[in-house]
């Protein structure tokens, strides 16, 4: 397409009365060549949206620059259609609102921006999709209370449905159950078992597809294109088209053999709440000792027996504080005589659960004590001594049981079942990757002794890769049931430990993504987080070395190799983050409307100083999911920062090519700085381990940095969540301080 570029000026929110609107038209126009350079007091008006399209529709330009707010501000006015390359200069918060008006270095900021702009825009094209038929049926592997509700959801939703479970009957633990905690009403009343309603909805619907005593052998492919190979019991397989998996595989309880101070295994009346339950169901409802048979009645329950507690289950597994209430109802129901005592460290009945503890509270039969259990010992007539500490009555108390119920806590079926030791064996010999602010090696389930259930055909593994106890590693506050398998979804306890309530609901959120996911890949659009973007990384694999660096670092395996060790792309995996453009040292990896040389003209197009103005120039790329908008939110309150600072906004910190660094240096650039997200135990990395990628190249950057005979200084790395904008100002000014020390950069005058 033509590239003809007209630049509009907004002189509105303090732009015009702050910088020097004759002299950003010349930079425009005799500079860069622009065919137009328009100034508007308000560009995101309906006026002003009306020159910029009469322009278009004139062919005056073909291209649109917008100087004004940031570009995330008025996205739908500044939409011109697909046809139409728009690049948005950030004037406003980036200039203006941060730097004193009528300056100049606030003008000179203000050219450099829109210099890079204008150059990115004659640099970059149009998207070309990447379209396919592609089959909109969804696989849900897992019949339980989650599975039925993703199945029932996606079918009403219109997709064809394949259920697959593992065993010869849908419903999954909650058949196992006696009653339930109540979940609607007066919320003080225990309810019977809804699995059962769920079961013959999803057997009467038509579009849902049930094979039971199965398991996943294979899934080949990517979204819209999966193939499953499904193997059943009696050694048939069965090969079904798929669009999108739900993972709904459920929870296991942990494995209370590893709580023998607690009783378990030791004495024979020290029961888990799954077996509580089990009995409750098996016997009707009446609680019985197992040692003798006879009817318990006097019974105590330990919360958090593994749980929230780092030698075990560091977490709290949400169910059990309920489930110990209901069972102590249990025993309650089964003789009216009967006591209940719950020792618990804390009682967590969340939103209307809280009736159901009230009701419990004001049972005379059920004493609640908050403590710490320090033993659990052998009594008379096969009785169990618990002794506790801590308790609300302020001194150690002894209490007898004839029976004790450990309230265990859940685990993902996905869990390895290994101890602390094991784990780290198995990290220290590459088989499992959890060590925080690590570049893990590829997760392979198999690889540790436990059957996989996904069977996904990935060169990084089969299975969903996870966290360390077992749950599916996502971006949990933005993107909860999204994984590292772009159109593969956790939902329910899988995902994290939830009642039958909350795995209800989270089934329907995995579904919608699901939807999402599919009718996005229809149109050759990416999913989460740039939902939308058209475009796909293009491999020139004529200059491949096979090196390997993106296949590796790749963080949603969106790449296969072939036997040479040739990337070979799965373009419906990938969420365009560029990090395989960062990692090719050929820098043959690009996209239409970014790549390695659009970034790298925009750092050459700023002016940079001679040594003797003594005005430094610090090159910050900045990650545009926390970073830059923490930069706009410290415009927006009006925080100052040093004016040598120019921003460039990458889709990921982990999209940093080491050429880039070595460019800006050579250009003379006193100093940069990398902003990305945080990353380590509680990361929120949009793209999983880009800014942690960042890092870890950038330690090798000191090889460059000698070649140059600069101070390894020069460059900074920053972690910076989207709500530390005040620390911006901080960070530009390190780097001022450290110029101040090392001086400028001796390829200023080259």
């Amino acid at each position: 397409m033509e590239k003809k570029v007209g630049v509009y000026v907004c002189t509105g929110c303090s732009i015009g009365e702050s910088l020097d609107l004759e002299a950003l038209s010349k930079v425009a126009t005799n500079e860069h060549k622009a065919a137009i350079c328009r100034n508007h007091k308000a560009f995101c008006s309906d006026d002003g949206v009306q020159v910029i399209k009469d322009d278009l529709s004139g062919q005056e330009v073909h291209r649109v620059v917008v100087a004004a707010c940031s570009p995330r501000f008025m996205y739908e006015v500044f939409d011109f259609g697909p046809d139409v390359i728009t690049e948005r200069v950030n004037l406003r918060e980036h200039v203006v609102w941060c730097q004193p008006a009528n300056n100049e270095d606030t003008q000179m900021m203000a050219e450099d921006y829109l210099r890079m702009g204008i150059v990115k825009t004659q640099k970059i094209e149009l998207p070309e999709p990447h379209i396919e038929e592609i089959e909109r049926r969804v696989l849900v592997i897992g019949g339980g209370v989650t599975g039925m509700k993703a199945a029932l959801e996606a079918a009403w939703a219109g997709h064809e449905v394949v259920l697959v479970e593992k065993s010869d009957q849908l419903g999954g633990f909650a058949r196992k159950m006696h009653k339930q905690y109540p979940k609607s009403g007066s919320f003080d009343q225990l309810q019977d078992p809804e699995y059962a309603s769920l079961v013959q909805q999803v057997e009467a619907d038509e579009s849902i597809e049930v094979i039971l005593s199965a398991t996943m052998e294979l899934i080949v492919g990517q979204p819209g294109l999966y193939t499953a190979t499904i193997r059943k019991a009696d050694g048939e397989t069965l090969e079904r088209k798929m669009g999108a998996v739900i993972q709904a595989a459920g929870w296991q309880p942990y494995d209370a053999q590893k709580l023998s101070h607690l009783g378990y295994g030791v004495s024979p009346n020290v029961i888990t709440n799954v077996q509580m339950e089990e009995m409750a169901g098996a016997n009707n409802g009446a609680i019985k000792r197992p040692s003798d048979g006879q009817p318990a009645r006097n019974v105590v329950f330990i919360q958090c027996a593994g749980s929230r507690d780092p030698e075990h289950l560091p977490y709290c597994s949400s169910v059990c504080c309920m489930v110990s209430l209901k069972q102590a109802e249990y025993v309650r129901r089964s003789d009216p005589d009967a006591m209940a005592t719950i020792v618990y460290k804390d009682m967590r009945t969340p939103g209307q659960y809280e009736h159901y503890y009230k009701k419990a509270q004001a049972d005379d039969g059920i004493f609640l004590t908050k403590g710490d259990v320090v033993s659990v010992s052998d009594g008379s007539d096969g009785n169990v001594l618990i002794e506790v500490d801590n308790s609300l009555l302020g001194e150690k108390v002894q209490l007898e049981a004839d029976l004790l119920v450990l309230a265990t806590g859940m685990k993902p079926a996905t869990a390895l079942t290994l101890s602390e030791a094991e784990l780290e064996k198995a990290v220290a010999e590459g088989k499992v990757a959890q060590e925080a602010g690590k570049l893990e090696k590829p997760f392979r389930e198999e690889d540790v002794g436990k059957p996989p259930i996904l069977n996904l055909d990935y060169r990084k593994g089969g299975e969903l890769p996870h966290l360390k106890y077992g749950f599916p590693d996502s971006h949990y506050i933005c993107f909860p049931y999204e994984s590292q398998r772009t159109g593969v979804y956790a939902a329910g306890s899988v995902r994290a430990p939830l009642d039958t309530a909350a795995c209800e609901t989270d089934s329907a959120g995995a579904v919608m993504k699901a939807v999402q996911c599919l009718a996005l890949t229809a149109q050759g659009k990416a999913v989460h987080p740039r939902a939308g973007d058209e475009t796909f990384p293009e491999f020139y694999l004529q200059r491949c070395t096979q090196c390997k660096r993106c296949t590796e670092e790749c963080p949603f395996g969106t790449l296969d190799e072939d036997e040479k060790g040739t990337p070979k792309p799965n373009p419906y995996r990938c969420r365009r983050c560029g990090v395989c453009m960062g990692s090719c040292p050929e820098r043959i990896i690009s996209f239409k409307d970014y790549s390695i040389d659009s970034i790298a003209s925009m750092l050459k197009a700023i002016e940079v100083p001679e040594e003797d103005e003594e005005k430094p120039r610090i090159l910050c790329f900045v990650c545009e999911n926390d970073a830059y908008p923490a930069i706009d939110m410290a415009g927006l309150k009006r925080l100052q920062y040093n004016p040598s600072v120019r921003f460039i906004p990458l889709r990921c910190l982990g999209g940093t090519n080491l050429v880039w660094i070595a460019d800006s240096l050579s250009s003379g650039i006193d100093g940069i700085i990398l902003i990305g997200c945080k990353h380590g135990d509680d990361y929120q990395c949009h793209f999983i381990k880009g800014s942690e990628l960042a890092e870890y190249r950038l330690g090798k950057v000191q090889e460059t940095l000698d070649r140059l005979q600069l101070e390894s200084e020069r460059i900074q790395v920053h972690q910076l969540a989207i709500d530390e904008y005040e620390r911006v100002p901080e960070i530009v000014e390190a780097m001022v301080e450290t110029i101040d020390e090392v001086g400028p950069n001796p390829f200023k005058d080259f």
